[in-house]
């Protein structure tokens, strides 16, 4: 049986400086100290991650990521201690440390919403996974970079990661993922083969799923691309995932990698960038040279709610499609998880985002049904 996860981002529906002000609130005394009403910040904030949450669970993810509404990167860096944001870029002032009781904010109103949340979704309990930037992509905001930024960084995400984790009767944490987007993209001396980066690298890569298997959960990483194979080097890694049209997921290496290292595959099954999903719509209809402007003609449309944005999504069929590709590939045993290959925050609409995540779950709905015939 294939189960579901999505990558955590989807539009917003309330005003984002709502949202990073109640953010930071929850890492300070503030909603100890007073009494919180309807409309405070801290409320709405935890409000929404709650309500969000439960709607990825009635929308039939098996396990969803928190909702992700903040940049990737400056979530993280404003748990951080050490640095400083320069017109250059970021520089470190000493070494970088965990704030102390930092834990992420979202995580934490999954939290102290359990019982409520499971309720809202009818269910007994709830699994919740949690995605984090990955050292190799803070590190990236860094005028200076070296192996022991890559440490220090992986070492105050551990921190966090520990001090976020929860298991509740009504709700626990099952899953944790490092978010490495940039990884493969550049060829990066720090990376080269038997330099002292790449061993730092794949060190704070370990030290972050030493988190996950101590508490006896699930770890894994998103990447966009997988050109350097550093990842499948890292002992605790559980699932590794990359975007639709990856090598990863019709690499004849791949198979060999997963069979060797025990890892499991998560495929990718539905397309997230909304760009290429109205290109593939316009070209399927109509061949035309001029497609970046056709692009945005669509997105004008739609912003002036002249065409329904759901037109443009993948149909459960394609996604079955591409989901029983790479199980022939890679055969059933490999592959343990399937959804979206990234997140939904570049959708026009937050409606939209939960349509792609019904289809997802519908299309894994059939495929496990037509298994266990």
């Amino acid at each position: 049986m294939i189960k579901s996860y999505d990558v955590g981002s989807i539009p917003l529906r309330i005003d984002y400086k709502t949202i990073l002000m109640g953010a930071r609130t929850s890492q300070t005394l503030m909603p100890l100290l007073r009494k919180s009403s309807e409309n405070d910040s801290f409320s709405l904030f935890r409000d929404e991650v709650s309500s969000v949450f439960v709607e990825k669970l009635k929308a039939g993810i098996d396990v969803p990521n928190y909702p992700q509404f903040r940049d990737m990167n400056e979530m993280f860096f404003e748990l951080i201690n050490g640095w400083q944001k320069t017109q250059t870029g970021y520089v470190s002032l000493g070494k970088l440390t965990a704030r102390f009781g930092a834990t992420i904010p979202e995580v934490d109103a999954i939290r102290q919403n359990s019982s409520l949340i499971a309720d809202s979704a009818s269910v007994d309990s709830f699994k919740l996974k949690i995605c984090v930037t990955g050292p190799y992509t803070l590190s990236s905001f860094f005028i200076n970079r070296g192996p022991k930024l890559f440490d220090e960084l992986g070492t105050s995400i551990s921190k966090i990661l520990s001090a976020s984790i929860f298991k509740k009767k009504r709700g626990e944490v099952s899953m944790i993922f490092v978010d490495e987007p940039l990884l493969g993209f550049v060829n990066d001396p720090l990376l080269d083969h038997g330099s002292l980066g790449r061993r730092s690298l794949l060190d704070s890569w370990e030290r972050i799923c030493r988190v996950a298997s101590i508490n006896n959960i699930e770890s894994g990483i998103h990447l966009h691309n997988t050109s350097d194979n550093l990842f499948w080097e890292v002992d605790g890694l559980d699932v590794v995932e990359s975007h639709v049209d990856d090598p990863l997921y019709y690499s004849e290496s791949t198979l060999s990698h997963l069979s060797k290292t025990g890892k499991k595959l998560k495929a990718s099954i539905a397309i997230t960038d909304f760009d290429k999903l109205i290109a593939n719509r316009i070209q399927d209809i109509e061949h035309i040279t001029n497609i970046q402007e056709r692009i945005g003609e669509e997105w004008s449309k739609i912003r002036r709610k002249e065409v329904d944005p759901k037109i443009f999504l993948e149909d459960q069929e394609t996604m079955i499609k591409r989901l029983k590709r790479i199980i022939k590939r890679f055969k059933m045993e490999h592959v343990q998880y399937a959804g979206p290959e990234c997140g939904l925050r570049s959708y026009p609409s937050y409606e939209c985002a939960l349509e792609c995540l019904r289809r997802i779950s519908k299309a894994l709905d059939s495929f496990n049904a037509e298994l266990s015939e």
